[in-house]
């Protein structure tokens, strides 16, 4: 979808709250993959990060009316889906939480050996390419929610600092403090394992059987590989601001386009009877 200008969306507001199913259809589609994809770095997969986009997309749509133009519409989008994210307790890893201490671990002595070929006639190049994708993603669940939330507000999306801190309720000093420590402890960790993006020994390809026998990836659904890529899931800052040297280090922070399920989702919702009952927006 084109994108829009803060101005365009603006006016596309104004229409909306005043009753516009079409314009509100417009407003809700343009931010839907800033909202997956920061839901899909937060709770670290497709199915989870589905889920939690529809419902801050619910929530947005129920609350547009109380929008002041205090802020960017991106900014207050972000606000909403970072507070809804952080706290939200139904994605796998909030069940079956990591650590970087057992992450290093696994990648160290997981049993890779004596594994029978489970990739079912897909190809092995394109198990490792989404094994890389999702190892990278999953790694993020190593850290707490807050420093999550940091890291890839100031490396996926380089928000600038003032607007973060707003965001986050903290100041723009201790934002770039908080982002630079968590950005160093991630490029450590690479640095040590990583054969892909860092130094260490771990390689895909070699752990392919052995991520498909503990249910990490699955030749039957290649979400990462399979995911269309964007250039940029939202455009929210005035200028780069260069905090700390790890901002090449991470290549692996690709933005994708939200699925189609998730347009179903709102465009049926729109057309449904549910939406008479939440229409005063």
């Amino acid at each position: 979808m084109e994108n829009k200008t803060n101005k365009e969306l603006l006016i596309l507001i104004e229409q909306a709250t005043a009753g516009d199913k079409k314009a509100l259809e417009t407003v809700i589609l343009s931010i839907q993959d800033l909202v997956f994809n920061l839901s899909l770095r937060m709770l670290g997969t497709f199915p989870d990060a589905e889920d939690a986009s529809q419902d801050i997309l619910l929530k947005i749509i129920t609350h547009l009316s109380s929008f002041r133009q205090d802020s960017s519409f991106s900014t207050w989008v972000f606000s909403i889906a970072v507070n809804h994210l952080k706290n939200y307790k139904k994605h796998l890893f909030a069940q079956y939480p990591l650590s970087f201490e057992f992450y290093g671990e696994d990648i160290a002595n997981g049993k890779t050996d004596d594994i029978p070929d489970l990739t079912q006639e897909v190809e092995k190049s394109i198990l490792a390419e989404e094994l890389k994708m999702s190892c990278t993603n999953v790694l993020l669940q190593c850290l707490d929610p807050d420093s999550r939330c940091i890291f890839i507000l100031g490396t996926m999306f380089k928000v600038d600092s003032r607007i973060a801190g707003d965001i986050l309720g903290i100041s723009p000093e201790a934002y770039r403090q908080r982002l630079s420590r968590v950005r160093k402890k991630v490029a450590v960790f690479l640095s040590e394992y990583c054969g892909e993006y860092g130094k260490g020994n771990c390689r895909c390809e070699n752990r392919v059987n052995y991520a498909i026998q503990n249910h990490r990836i699955s030749p039957k659904r290649l979400d990462f590989t399979t995911a269309r890529p964007i250039e940029s899931a939202a455009e929210v800052k005035s200028a780069m601001e260069e905090i700390d040297g790890y901002s090449q280090q991470f290549a692996f922070c690709r933005a994708y386009q939200s699925p189609e399920q998730i347009k179903k989702f709102i465009q049926d919702f729109l057309n449904g009877a549910a939406f008479s009952t939440v229409s005063g927006i």
